[in-house]
Parts: structure tokens; C-alpha cells; sequence
């Protein structure tokens, strides 16, 4: 069987496969307590302080539902467009896992409270493309392992394993497509763009704060491949918690060639989860896929069926938001984007975040100058996400501000934005700290001028005999001796008045 490392070449992978996706979505929710019990949501606590009886799976201790969990569900089973449940109920999903206290996931198997719905995304040239949802059910998360020891954090290799429970119970959405096919070689980029779509949609419906960096937002992408001439799908492969949007596609592309590889040498796919390696960009082998009978489903005893009202769910579908794509088509127009700025704002991340500049005083053109370029090149710079740089909408506009009346320059300026980022406070404590404002006494400037013509007479001349375009030598050099802190429009000024 070929092994891991050989790999065909992309373009003969499309030439001779059809690509066949299927991806789940593990959504954690931000309530205040976990789905059965009330223990509290929080993310980064000390291992084993937010547990009780019920999440620890302890004998003669009984779930409770959580009814803002419900809430959420049915909120974002209509943000997708799907049919909710009359009745539906809870399942027993069976097996043996370390950090499943219980032995069993409290989930929802043939009966989920949200079905048969479809979610558009936009491709990277603006094309739409349809994924069609199969459910969103609800479910609880699991607890963490720590393998400690060997050299990649895995069981395999490690000394021992560590066990923090207070992720246990966590309340979980799951949100799993039909079979997404007919994508062709932009397979990869479809799976990227609909994790991208959802992880706006959720964060639209502030039901989950989605940070994939901390697993509140979860990917297992199932990937198979079709002979051109075949007339079933090929056996899949489920590589599992695929933590960053750029990782999904990776890891999609990655197991397209490789399985093409296993294939084309004349080897079997082999049905089972695959772990994703962020450093080298490849899978590895986890443990053989489990079919649904392997789980022996049964319906929950301890809880009862959920049957939301027409009426309920009506009164949530009126409390969804403005929702991602409306709200990009309404800002295009109101500040008169071209389709590929708006596809730079929403790459950049940066629509929620230039929006929110505008609302503080300063104009779609100002704002989008500093997320889209500046800022975005230092959250590349830091290995961030823009929005969680060190600064805010309304600091960014203050600075925009102070541009605007001429206190700063756009090089000051940059100045006093990085050390806002760089943890040095707010920007008028930077300006005072750093000493960045604009010098504008004309009587500091002209003293600035008279030197630097002084010290450059033959320049001095050119400008003398009408040639002001060498005046430029001189600005520059006032530039230098006030550290950039000089208003270069004024000091030209100067020097034409001076050289007159």
C-alpha cells in the first residue's frame, strides 16, 4: 500500500477523480452553563474545577436540559434554512473513550431539531456555490486528554495520559452537510468557504464565540474520491478537528492526493479518522471508522422529548440578525465598493471591523485604508487574526482623527497605532509617552528650513531659479532633523516663502 508521503500530483488528481466531501461542524456554544447540569461554560479554567456529579457521569446523578441551548439550536437551524422538529428527542451514543466520563455522548442520532437545510457561500471569485445540510442536532462535548511524553503529543509514544473533564458536558451543536459533490478541483476551496460562511453566520447569531484556535469551532472533513467512469463513491476517510479555516482546505487537498496516490498504485482507501498536522500539512492514520451500529443507539431515557411550539420557533426565527452576506451586499452599496474591494474587506476578515470604525466618525475610505492594509499586515506579522489584534474600532478612529486636524502624520500615526498594539495604551498616552505630535510652531519650522538650506546652498539655488522640484531635498530633511514630526505640506510652504 502507498505510504502517506506519496502523493499525486494535484492536477492528475482532478484529471482522473471526482472529489466527494462531506464535512461536520462541532459548534460549542457560549451559554453560562453546560447542556445537563449546571456547572459553569468557561473556557481556560483549571483542569477538573468545573464538573459535578452529572457531567462526571457519576451513578444516580440526572440531566437537565439546558433551554438556551434549545434556543441556539433552533436559531441557527433557521439561519441554515432547515425544517425544524415537531418532536425529536435525545439518543445514547455508546463507546469507551478516555475523556467520555459516562461511556456514552448524550446526542442526537435519528432525530435531530433541525434538518434538511442549505447554506450559499461565496467562492474566492465571487461565484456562489450551494452545500446542502443534512441536520444540526444537538449534543454535549467531550473531556480533554493530555498525552505527555513522546514527540507529537499523541497517545502513541506518550508516558502517560492527564484527563480534564470540565469540558465534559459542554453544550455542542453538530452541523453536518449532504454530500457535497461536483466540485471539481475546487474542492478544497469549497470546504474552506463554506467553514468560512458558518463561522460568520454563528458569530452573526452570538450563539458561540467560535475561535477554532480554542476548539469552539471544530471540522471533520470527510473526503472521498469517484474514478471518472465510477457509480459509487469511493470509501472515505474523516480527518478530525481541523482547528483554522487555511487547514481545512489543506487537509482536504492533502488527502485528495494522497488517496489518489493509494489508488492509482493499486491499494484500498481505508475507512477511518485521520489526525491533521498543522506543521507539515498532512494527515496520519487515527483509529478504523465506527459505522452508526457500532454506537448501538437508543433514545435517551433520562430526558424528555423536546417538541417546540410553531409559535416559539417563529418568535426565534424574528430575533435573527441582519445575517453576513445581506449585510456585505448593503455595505457595498452604501460605500460604493467594487466586487474585488469587498472580496479584499471579507479575506481580510475586516467587514465587522471597518464597519464598526465607521460607526465611530470617520469615513468607509479612511477606515478600510488601515484594517485592510496596514492592520492586516501587522496581525500577519503577530500570527493573528485581525480581530483579536490589541486595538479597537473606536481607537483606530481616533487616531484617524487626529490625522484629519493635522496632530499627526500618517507616519506618526502608524507610530501610535503600533504602540497601542504593542500594549502601550491609549492612543493619547502613546503620543505623550513617544513624543509623536506634529510639529507646528512656524517658528521651529523655519528655523529647521533656514538650516537644512543652509547646509544644502546648491539646492537652495535650483529653488531660487524656479526649480521647485527640488525643494523636495530639503522637506526631507526637515523631516529627519524633527523626527518625522513636521507637517511636510507646511514645511514646502516654507521653503518656497523662504526661496522667493
Amino acid at each position: 500500500m502507498t505510504s502517506v508521503h506519496e502523493l499525486m500530483d494535484y492536477a492528475e488528481v482532478i484529471e482522473r477523480f471526482d472529489p466527494v466531501l462531506g464535512l461536520e461542524v462541532h459548534v460549542e456554544l457560549h451559554t453560562n452553563t453546560k447542556m445537563f447540569c449546571g456547572c459553569a461554560n468557561v473556557f481556560g479554567g483549571e483542569p477538573n474545577t468545573q464538573v459535578c456529579p452529572t457531567c462526571l457521569g457519576l451513578p444516580g446523578a440526572l440531566p437537565a436540559l439546558n433551554g438556551k441551548a434549545v434556543e441556539s439550536a433552533i436559531r441557527i437551524g433557521l439561519a441554515l434554512n432547515c425544517e425544524i422538529a415537531e418532536w425529536c428527542r435525545f439518543a445514547r451514543k455508546n463507546y469507551f473513550y478516555p475523556d467520555m466520563p459516562k461511556n456514552f455522548q448524550t446526542s442526537q442520532y435519528d432525530e435531530p431539531i433541525a434538518y434538511n437545510g442549505y447554506l450559499d457561500v461565496t467562492l474566492d471569485d465571487g461565484s456562489l456555490f450551494r452545500v446542502e445540510i443534512e441536520r444540526a442536532h444537538m449534543e454535549e462535548d467531550t473531556g480533554k486528554s493530555l498525552h505527555v511524553g513522546g514527540a507529537t503529543g499523541r497517545i502513541h509514544g506518550a508516558e502517560h495520559s492527564l484527563l480534564d473533564y470540565n469540558r465534559a458536558g459542554v453544550p455542542l451543536i453538530e452541523i453536518v452537510t449532504k454530500t457535497i459533490s461536483g466540485t471539481g478541483e475546487r474542492a478544497p476551496e469549497v470546504a474552506r468557504a463554506y467553514v468560512t460562511a458558518l463561522r460568520d453566520l454563528l458569530k452573526a447569531l452570538d450563539v458561540s464565540d467560535v475561535r477554532m484556535d480554542q476548539g469552539s469551532l471544530r471540522c471533520d472533513a470527510n473526503v472521498s474520491l469517484m474514478a471518472k467512469d465510477a457509480t459509487e463513491f469511493g470509501t472515505r476517510t474523516e480527518t478530525k478537528n481541523v482547528n483554522s479555516l487555511r487547514s481545512v482546505e489543506r487537509a482536504v487537498r492533502f488527502e485528495m492526493t494522497r488517496q489518489a496516490a493509494v489508488l492509482v498504485a493499486g491499494g484500498k482507501v481505508t475507512q477511518e479518522t485521520r489526525h491533521f498536522d498543522e506543521s507539515t500539512g498532512s494527515t496520519s492514520p487515527g483509529r478504523t471508522k465506527e459505522t452508526a451500529e457500532d454506537y448501538r443507539y437508543f433514545p435517551e431515557p433520562d430526558l424528555v422529548p423536546i417538541a417546540p411550539s410553531r409559535e416559539w420557533v417563529e418568535e426565534l426565527r424574528g430575533t435573527l440578525p441582519e445575517l453576513p452576506w445581506e449585510r456585505r451586499k448593503r455595505v457595498q452599496q452604501e460605500w460604493s465598493l467594487t466586487d474585488a474591494e469587498l472580496r479584499d474587506l471579507v479575506n481580510a476578515g475586516a467587514v465587522d471591523l471597518v464597519a464598526a470604525t465607521v460607526d465611530a466618525g470617520v469615513t468607509p475610505a479612511e477606515a478600510r485604508s488601515w484594517w485592510v492594509a496596514y492592520l492586516t499586515k501587522e496581525a500577519n506579522n503577530r500570527g493573528v487574526e485581525l480581530s483579536e489584534l490589541a486595538i479597537t474600532p473606536v481607537q483606530i478612529a481616533r487616531v484617524i482623527g487626529l490625522v484629519n486636524s493635522g496632530e499627526l502624520t500618517n507616519k506618526l500615526a502608524r507610530e501610535v497605532v503600533t504602540g497601542v498594539l504593542d500594549g502601550e495604551g491609549e492612543p493619547e498616552a502613546v503620543i505623550e509617552a513617544r513624543g509623536l505630535k506634529v510639529v507646528s510652531d512656524d517658528s521651529a519650522l523655519e528655523k529647521a528650513v533656514d538650516e537644512a538650506l543652509a547646509a544644502q546652498p546648491d539646492v537652495a539655488a535650483k529653488i531660487r531659479d524656479g526649480k521647485v522640484a527640488a525643494a523636495g531635498a530639503i522637506v526631507g530633511a526637515v523631516m529627519k532633523a524633527t523626527k518625522g514630526q513636521a507637517d511636510a505640506k507646511r514645511v514646502r510652504e516654507l521653503i518656497i516663502a523662504r526661496c522667493s
